[in-house]
Parts: structure tokens; C-alpha cells; sequence
């Protein structure tokens, strides 16, 4: 790339994500604007879901995933053949009927964009919220009771929080512009570390909750440099992975006997911890230990460089934002 983020001057980091890491508006337009609070300008991957009405719990979804991944497949195909794109569409797999998932490439060569999609089929679970985002709170409380008994009961936590995507990306909407920057900066500065360093890293996903975790604590409005703050107050919470305790209560909370008894296993589990805020069965922040160690390596060299210092070379700090939630906190 013609732009190096290791040689922007830190007060340049604004511009930098403006010139350099924004998507082009057209290409969202044209292929959907599925991911764009985090999208990152050149290329970038996400989930399409295809959520199944004929699918009654869980399970259902595990037993019959190959099914539905021919299916679908067999219709993108169709629809290929009918219907011109105003993108270049193509599949990344083979054309096998027991694969377990079908990834596809959007790209467009005039704009320079590409998306890669990692299709999966889903159990509607979130149909009721979809038409009432004012539910009861009861009524998550019975979904997750239910998705924390099938999950464990199939030995398959987190194998589901696909179906919770929608809460996923609810929960990234609100914040706004300021922290969807400061988690493309971070995003961006991962896969620099995934050039150097290879595949084993850390769930991406993992450093986006951390960025949100971050700003939620942290965030000084008045602060001019607060996208360079926000983004060492990251590098460090990766440095302390090992006192990592993150969670949220916006989608599920200690309310319900159930959910509150598998949650406190949860937070009592060896760190780092963070919780999926849609999916309590989802440990997002794994249990590689060796990934964590090697981008804890990465973060620290980054602090420890020149990189935080202004002209005058006084030292960028960052927020003091806890690697631990000590109470919940309901939203």
C-alpha cells in the first residue's frame, strides 16, 4: 500500500482514516450497506445470513446446515444466470453438496472494491424482535434460556451466534461515526499484524468489542486526539489480555435465574473473557492464549515506539479504561 500508518504523524490520524480507510459510498450503495459501521475502503469480508423460517430450534440448524448451504447455493446459481449484476459475483468453493459453508466474492473493478461473503444459513430465532424491538425483556430472557440449554446440552456453545446477528450490528449502530473510525483504525492496524505475523491471531471480532469497550469507558469529548488515545487505550487492553473480563447486559442480564447462573460461569471462567453482547454462549475472545501472546507482542511495540509522540515529542496517553467490567451494566 502506498500509505503507511507507522509513519502518519499521530494528529494526522483523522485524515489518515478518511483518505485512506473510509469505503467509497457508491460500492456500499451497490452491494448493500450490510456492514457499514466497520467496512474498511479496498477489501473486506462479512457474514450474509439467511435466516429459515422452517427451522424450529437450535439443533435444526446444526442437523440440516449442509442442506440448506446446497440449497441456497443451487439458487444464488439461478439467479446468476437471470439476473445481470452490476457487480462481478463469484463463488470461492467448491461446487461440493456436503460443503459446510459457500463464500462468494463481490467485487467491482472500476471503484476497486471487493467483499467476500461467508454464507450461512440461521434459525430464526430473532423473527418476533425483527417486527418489536420493544419486546418484553422476558421474552429474551426465554430465548437465551433456551439457546444456553440446546448449546450446552449439543456441546456447541457460541456455534450459534449467527442467528443473533442483527443484535450484533444493533449493537454496533448507536456509538457512531467516532468509534466506527477508531474501530477501522483498528481493524486496519490487525491486519497489518496479520501480514507480519500470519493467521494466528485472535478473532477480529474480539478487538472490535474491545474498541467499543474502550470507548464506552473512556471517551473525553473534548479531547482532539481522541482517535489516538481510543486506539493506545485498545494496544493496551491487548497487553493486559491476560485480565481481559468484558461483557455486556444490553441483550441478556442476571434477571432470569437460568441466564444469570450461566453467566456467573461464564465471568468465572480463565481469562481473557469477552462475551458476544448477543450470544452469552460466545466466549469471542477464544482460548488460544499463544494468539494473544504474539498481538500483545505486536501492541506493545507499537506503544512502546515513537509512533504516540507528538511534534514536540510529549507522549500521547491513553484513557483509563479497566480490563475488567467490575458491575454490569444495564443499557
Amino acid at each position: 500500500m502506498p500509505w503507511k500508518l507507522a509513519n502518519t504523524p499521530i494528529w494526522r490520524l483523522d485524515r489518515f482514516i478518511q483518505d485512506h480507510l473510509l469505503p467509497d459510498t457508491t460500492f456500499l450503495t451497490e452491494g448493500g450497506c450490510y456492514d457499514e459501521y466497520s467496512m474498511l475502503k479496498g477489501r473486506s469480508e462479512a457474514t450474509l445470513v439467511v435466516f429459515l423460517n422452517n427451522l424450529t430450534c437450535f439443533e435444526d440448524q446444526l442437523k440440516r446446515r449442509e442442506e440448506f448451504i446446497e440449497e441456497i447455493w443451487k439458487h444464488l446459481c439461478q439467479l446468476q444466470q437471470e439476473k445481470q449484476f452490476k457487480l462481478n459475483f463469484e463463488f470461492q468453493t467448491s461446487e461440493q453438496a456436503n460443503s459446510r459453508s459457500l463464500s462468494i466474492k463481490l467485487s467491482s473493478p472500476q471503484l476497486q472494491q471487493e467483499v467476500e461473503f461467508d454464507v450461512q444459513p440461521a434459525y430464526d430465532v430473532l423473527y418476533a424482535w425483527r417486527y418489536n424491538k420493544y419486546l418484553d425483556p422476558r421474552i429474551y430472557n426465554k430465548i437465551y434460556a433456551s439457546l444456553i440449554r440446546e448449546s450446552t446440552n449439543l456441546d456447541k456453545e457460541g456455534e450459534f451466534s449467527v442467528c443473533f446477528t442483527e443484535l450484533q450490528q444493533h449493537f454496533l449502530k448507536h456509538p457512531g461515526h467516532k468509534m466506527w473510525n477508531l474501530i477501522r483504525l483498528v481493524k486496519y492496524w490487525y491486519q497489518l499484524c496479520k501480514e507480519k505475523l500470519g493467521d494466528l491471531l485472535p478473532p477480529q471480532y474480539a478487538l472490535e468489542l474491545l474498541t467499543v469497550h474502550a470507548w464506552e469507558l473512556g471517551i473525553e469529548n473534548t479531547c482532539e486526539l481522541y482517535i489516538a488515545r481510543g486506539f493506545r487505550s485498545v494496544l493496551e487492553l491487548i497487553i493486559k489480555y491476560r485480565c481481559l473480563l468484558i461483557f455486556w447486559t444490553l441483550c441478556y442480564d442476571f434477571n432470569h435465574n437460568e441466564v444469570s447462573e450461566y453467566l456467573n460461569k461464564q465471568l468465572q471462567k480463565d481469562r481473557p473473557v469477552i462475551l458476544d453482547p448477543a450470544d452469552p454462549t460466545r466466549n469471542v475472545a477464544g482460548s488460544n492464549l499463544q494468539a494473544w501472546h504474539l498481538l500483545a507482542e505486536e501492541a506493545g511495540a507499537w506503544v512502546q515506539s515513537s509512533f504516540f509522540r507528538n511534534s514536540d515529542m510529549s507522549l500521547v496517553h491513553s484513557w483509563k479504561v479497566p480490563p475488567e467490567k467490575q458491575t454490569c451494566v444495564i443499557l
